[in-house]
């Protein structure tokens, strides 16, 4: 063979080897990557064409497919969206998913490790993968009743049962509707998108559980009263300092009390009658004497600074470090919930519903159980502890000064005709001039806990400057408790 040809050879060979290597490459390594691009349109069509199951409260379903004449096959839609929109979130040809249309895609699609039998079944016989059902813990009554007493104001509500960490109502005002973004009008599914996106009240963000966390004001002093009475140097009756000002440590600047009133006459006052009135001052002198590392250490104890998911990811609520609380002045506001101290309302619901449960903080969740298309039980999630926030000792005696807070004290309006409910309000200052966040959490009945709730009103909702946690946030929360309380 002459040399040009031995080069065209060469040439010739390299090429089929690059081709199959690049071949192999796509084939294999890339394979997971571009089917999981949301530019595939081979992949969408192929997502659309199977049944999406559906994600189901209560026996209903409230996300579902339905076959539609287009080139997609199924058209996803949700009943009652803008009430569920929030759990279900949405799932969209051009905006992706969001909520558990995300988390439980495999299962919806049909494609997870446990539905092996069905899709086998599928290639046996020729029919096509159905997706499995999702049915979730929320209670229809609780999240109709959150949905409703929050009306149009910002913020949100969640519901859990104690005993077992099942999230009974999980709301987020704004909401949107997910119908909305799942049309396969392309044009007008990225308009709604861009639409909610630039919404200067962020509809989109799940407020219950993610975005910018709060200050919890005075709902964080049952943490605080916790340290206390978990060091075994305090119980309810024990005597603290409740001054009419509490001066910061190094600074001429002074905590006082809401509205400017006096907690005691006397400069000092028991540990329940401080929460009983949410006394500033009492707390933030009880924080500092308590230290940083133990109010640290029982706030994580409650679930602060961790990871969790439910199975949306959930913020991790936060008690500052040892670089801010070293400071005494910083250490007295977070001990009333205020400074560096940010929050969840699900994280307020965990340390209600943790109380309730004689310290033990069930693991929170929203889906109860998974079905294949056969209807057989694929998965089943049971309850489980998550941790130990509080000896059993110190939940009753929390339980009873959230007791005295409803019923004598800032939290009346949570009041239940004929049930004993234990809470505490809070009035969260965080931006100056603007209103203060209204919230309230507690549960009910008290002697038989089955529902811990939190509610936040962003900015004193329609009080506005006017606004606290007793008069805007307790009602709401008695609402979903009666709900819950009277099925």
């Amino acid at each position: 063979m002459n040399v040009p040809l031995r080069r065209v050879a060469t040439v010739v060979l390299v090429m089929f080897l690059a081709l199959m290597v690049s071949t192999t490459y796509i084939q294999f390594v890339q394979a997971d990557s571009l089917n999981s691009d949301s530019r595939n349109v081979r992949q969408i069509y192929k997502e659309y064409g199977n049944f999406r199951g559906p994600i189901v409260v209560a026996g209903e379903s409230v996300a579902l497919s339905t076959p539609i004449d287009d080139p997609y096959g199924y058209q996803r839609s949700y009943t009652n969206g803008p009430l569920y929109g929030h759990v279900t979130g949405f799932f969209s040809i051009v905006n992706g998913t969001k909520e558990i249309e995300r988390t439980e895609n495999e299962f919806l699609n049909g494609q997870a490790s446990t539905l092996w039998i069905d899709r086998l079944q599928g290639l046996i016989t020729g029919k096509k993968p159905q997706g499995a059902s999702v049915e979730l813990t929320i209670d229809p009554a609780a999240q109709q009743a959150a949905y409703d007493a929050l009306g149009d104001q910002r913020g949100a509500v969640v519901a859990i049962e104690p005993s077992t960490g099942k999230i009974l109502a999980l709301v987020s005002k704004p909401s949107y509707d997910p119908n909305l973004l799942a049309t396969h009008d392309t044009k007008a599914a990225r308009e709604a998108y861009t639409s909610l996106i630039n919404a200067d009240d962020d509809p989109l963000v799940n407020r219950a559980i993610s975005g910018n966390t709060y200050p919890p004001g005075s709902t964080f002093k049952l943490v605080t009263a916790a340290a206390a009475l978990e060091s075994g140097q305090y119980t309810p009756e024990t005597v603290i300092p409740a001054p009419d000002e509490y001066p910061y440590a190094n600074s001429t600047q002074t905590m006082k009390n809401f509205g400017g009133a006096r907690c005691s006459p006397t400069g000092e006052q028991t540990l329940a009658d401080a929460m009983r009135i949410s006394c500033n001052t009492a707390f933030a002198d009880l924080g500092v004497t308590l230290g940083g590392d133990a109010m640290r250490d029982q706030a994580e104890d409650f679930g602060f600074d961790s990871k969790l998911s439910i199975p949306m990811t959930v913020t991790p609520s936060h008690f500052p470090d040892a670089a801010v609380t070293d400071d005494a002045g910083q250490l007295a506001r977070a001990s009333i919930g205020q400074g560096d101290v940010r929050v969840t309302p699900l994280q307020m619901a965990m340390v209600s519903a943790a109380i309730a449960n004689g310290g033990k903080q069930m693991t929170p969740y929203t889906v109860a159980t998974v079905r294949g298309a056969d209807l057989d039980v694929v998965q089943q999630n049971e309850p489980s502890l998550l941790r130990t926030s509080v000896s059993p000792t110190v939940a009753s005696q929390l339980t009873s000064m959230m007791i005295s807070v409803v019923e004598g004290g800032s939290g009346k309006a949570a009041k239940i005709d004929g049930v004993q409910v234990a809470g505490k309000t809070g009035t969260a200052e965080h931006q100056s001039g603007a209103a203060p966040h209204a919230w309230f959490t507690g549960f009910a009945p008290a002697d038989n806990p089955q529902v811990a709730v939190a509610v936040i009103v962003e900015n004193g909702g329609d009080s506005g400057n006017e606004a606290t946690g007793g008069a805007v946030a307790a009602p709401i929360a008695k609402a979903v408790m009666e709900a819950v309380l009277n099925k």
